[in-house]
């Protein structure tokens, strides 16, 4: 959806991207403004407090706003995953834990269904488990034995908030989906990577491993072979993508666009060369905001504060270059960034600034 914007709902287009990363509560907002025609904050706020889409910890175990459909039927797969990040992060404090009964501890905290902050829940356990500390206890609570949610305010538009934690079947109103019986072609996995290739295809495993945070889901895809296609990349990567998926041509032009920190049109990718540079791959771990010029990653972009005057303060959409740009191409990152600027804004400015190319 970054060719051309497209017509789709924001709830259809959560779904269709598989989320949207947004550990930053703000950004989702602009990777879909970039994406959708006519896009307003309020809608996806409003599909937020209508707990249509939640915040979660899923792929990489990293926060994602997803639909809520999608956390019910996805986050069973997730779970061994999730768990293992949370030990990666702290193995030797959590050596002692049985996490299963971490996890009935935290069901029985937060059975009276009231929200917590992680701090909150990871003390109401402590005594139970002293030694390793609340921030190991409260990690694995939030992000690894619990399926858990973030509820608004937090993530509402132009609003901040604290992180307040609750089960998924309690904002939800039901458990997670079982896995399925396990026969090795991973139903679960087989959807997940349909969707990804719908959403980022053609992309190699590999990719839909670093998007997902799973062990390559080999048995979905070799289940899946006989209904997708494959490509050679130039590396010589095989690539798989859906028959009926756009692939336009190499040629098309592509217009500028803004992208939020951590999107997953660079971040969902194992090779994330297709869109970045090499010596600029740092900046997508970073949580640098940067601007697409002809579908590659070309300058980075941040909001500057307005300063007081007779007016108040307007705050400025400030662009960065990361190589030499053309006038045609300053003028169009100029003007995608006075509609960003007014967007971000809600109207009040449309002030851009392109530093001097390096």
């Amino acid at each position: 959806m970054l060719l051309e914007r497209s017509e789709l709902p924001p709830l259809d287009a959560v779904s269709h991207l598989c989320g949207l990363q947004a550990q930053e509560p703000q950004e989702p907002f602009t990777g879909l403004w970039s994406r959708l025609r006519g896009f307003q904050p309020g809608a996806l706020s409003d599909l937020l407090t209508g707990r249509q889409v939640v915040r979660t910890h899923l792929m990489r175990r990293t926060v994602h706003l997803v639909t809520a459909a999608d956390v019910l039927a996805w986050r069973a797969r997730h779970n061994a995953m999730l768990r293992q990040r949370v030990l990666g992060a702290y193995r030797r404090e959590l050596a002692g834990v049985d996490l299963d009964e971490l996890a009935a501890a935290g069901r029985d905290v937060l059975a009276d269904g009231e929200p917590r902050s992680m701090a909150q829940l990871a003390r109401a356990v402590a005594d139970r488990w002293p030694e390793p500390g609340t921030r190991p206890l409260g990690e694995m609570l939030v992000a690894g034995v619990l399926p858990m949610v973030q509820l608004p305010p937090r993530g509402v538009w132009r609003q901040k908030a604290g992180v307040r934690n609750a089960l998924v079947s309690s904002w939800l109103g039901r458990e997670i989906d079982p896995l399925p019986t396990e026969d090795g072609s991973d139903p679960v996995g087989q959807e997940l990577v349909r969707r990804y290739l719908a959403a980022y295809g053609p992309a190699a495993t590999a990719d839909v491993r670093a998007w997902s945070g799973l062990a390559g889901l080999p048995g979905a895809v070799a289940a899946l072979r006989g209904e997708l296609v494959t490509f050679r990349d130039e590396r010589g990567r095989e690539l798989l993508d859906l028959p009926d998926a756009p692939r336009p041509d190499p040629e098309t032009p592509a217009p500028v666009r803004f992208l939020p920190a951590f999107d997953n049109a660079i971040l969902g990718y194992d090779d994330r060369t297709r869109i970045i540079d090499d010596a600029d791959r740092g900046l997508s771990v970073a949580g640098s905001r940067v601007v697409l010029v002809d579908g590659r990653v070309a300058a980075t972009w941040d909001v500057e504060p307005g300063t007081e005057s007779g007016k108040g303060a307007e705050d400025t959409v400030v662009v960065t270059p990361l190589r030499a740009f053309s006038r045609s191409e300053r003028a169009e990152v100029a003007q995608e960034g006075e509609e960003l600027a007014a967007f971000l804004s809600d109207g009040e400015s449309a002030r851009v600034r392109v530093t001097a190319s390096p």
